[in-house]
């Protein structure tokens, strides 16, 4: 079913990702270290943990990046930044209690094969040492395959990694020169076959639409080439040229930017050639083999979102390590200074780095819900998840009084207090969830636009 273009200008937004609600923006300085350190304190020893270490290097700098990270000419500040995050890997451990149980662990950046493979084992050593990662825990690593040597993947091997997350972004030489990031297909195919060797089959592709130069015609050689590679999980994220926000993307002509009909038509044919060769659609932005157990977890309705995207883990508690790291338990979001000389000086002082966060209410526990099943299902029922959390539909009148230009137009469809987003509309979920956010001012222009 092709996309309605003529709808895509007059309802596309500027709105969040929803990998969390309420949204980072809304995050404030209320929540210190100490109130982190008493929220850990709250954690059920039974409960299964998710981790996240950021690695917030790189040694070049991608001009349409989004990521908090730090370039580097030199291994020096690497190696302190790997001394400070076992104070806060200790500190954390301590808090909650000795060897507390873990089903998945995320390494992110910035480039977290920017470690040497000592340095590898050695973090992981000290995982392993104060956390009990289970037998069946996922541990994903996120690649740069342009810099990646062999022993680096025998040494993730080691580690038991379990799932390896490779930039791509696009396999055009005009578009790679263009975001200030050269990579030969060849080098790609050389990394996925070395991590194949070493053992590391589960593989995840992330790919662009977007991007300046980006064509009809590029966006096919690029599908057809990753195709060749059979990855059991692809990511197609649409380029989010925040300049206001990234002061690198400026490095960016906006003049070679594609519009909105033509992000469409990449997103749209990008998505066509996925699931013509067998791959099942998953949430917004996310492809999986039939067989994946993100595609199980889908059917099953079992799908969430986090600050990593989609993601099949259950954990309520998501333990965040590293400058910027986010951190979400019951009680709420804990975010960790930025800048990477403040996080240090945190726990060099013998305090948590937490910067600022935000305390759930009853509220944001319901809003978020909702916001999450639209985001992974594509339909929502306001009755039963009101009931869940003993609140009253008729809150969300006005919100439904709000979709019925959406309804008219088939962007959803409006039944009772149940909301459908169409099909072929469903490049837009993300402006239909950003109705039941009580915190985004209409006019409010962080965001990047929703298709």
């Amino acid at each position: 079913m092709a996309m309605r273009y003529d709808l895509l200008e007059q309802y596309d937004r500027q709105v969040p990702r929803y990998t969390s609600y309420p949204t980072a923006p809304h995050f404030d300085s209320a929540i210190d270290g100490d109130v982190y350190a008493e929220w850990l304190d709250r954690v059920a020893p039974d409960q299964v943990l998710s981790l996240y270490l950021h690695i917030p290097f790189c040694d070049t700098l991608c001009w349409f990046c989004g990521c908090n990270t730090k370039l580097v000419a030199r291994y020096e500040p690497v190696a302190a930044y790997l001394d400070t995050l076992a104070l806060e890997i200790d500190r954390v451990a301590t808090a909650l209690g000795p060897r507390r149980p873990v089903g998945h662990v995320h390494w992110g950046g910035g480039t977290p094969t920017i470690l040497t493979p000592a340095d590898i084992a050695r973090l992981t050593d000290l995982l392993r040492d104060r956390f009990d990662i289970t037998a069946e825990a996922e541990f994903a690593v996120e690649i740069d395959p342009r810099d990646v040597a062999s022993d680096t993947i025998a040494a993730l091997a080691g580690a038991g990694v379990t799932r390896a997350s490779l930039g791509v972004q696009d396999v055009n030489a005009d578009v790679q020169q263009a975001i200030n990031r050269l990579q030969p297909l060849a080098t790609t195919q050389a990394v996925v076959r070395d991590l194949r060797d070493h053992g590391i089959d589960a593989l995840n592709i992330d790919l662009m639409y977007g991007l300046p130069h980006q064509t009809l015609d590029g966006i096919r050689r690029t599908i057809e080439a990753v195709l060749a590679l059979q990855p059991n999980r692809l990511s197609l994220f649409g380029y989010a040229h925040v300049p206001w926000l990234k002061k690198h993307q400026r490095l960016i002509a906006t003049e070679h930017l594609p519009g909105t009909r033509a992000r469409a038509e990449q997103v749209e044919l990008a998505g066509r050639l996925l699931t013509e060769n067998d791959y099942v659609r998953i949430g917004l932005d996310h492809f999986a083999r039939a067989d994946d157990a993100l595609a199980q977890a889908a059917r099953a309705g079992r799908l969430n979102r986090n600050f990593q995207g989609y993601t099949t883990d259950q954990a309520t508690t998501l333990i965040g390590l590293g400058a910027s790291a986010i951190g979400s338990l019951a009680e709420g979001y804990v975010q960790n200074a930025t800048p990477v000389h403040l996080w240090q000086q945190a726990l060099e002082t013998g305090r948590f780095a937490t910067q600022k966060g935000r305390r759930l209410d009853d509220n944001d526990r319901l809003r978020r819900t909702i916001i999450e099943r639209l985001m992974c299902d594509f339909t929502v029922d306001l009755d039963a998840i009101c009931r869940r959390y003993q609140a009253a539909p008729a809150q969300f009148e006005p919100v439904i009084a709000a979709l019925q230009p959406f309804a008219r137009d088939g962007i959803v469809a409006i039944d009772g207090h149940r909301i459908t987003v169409a099909e072929d509309m469903r490049v837009l979920v993300r402006t239909v969830a950003a109705h039941f956010d009580r915190y985004l001012a209409p006019a409010e222009a962080r965001h990047a636009r929703a298709v």
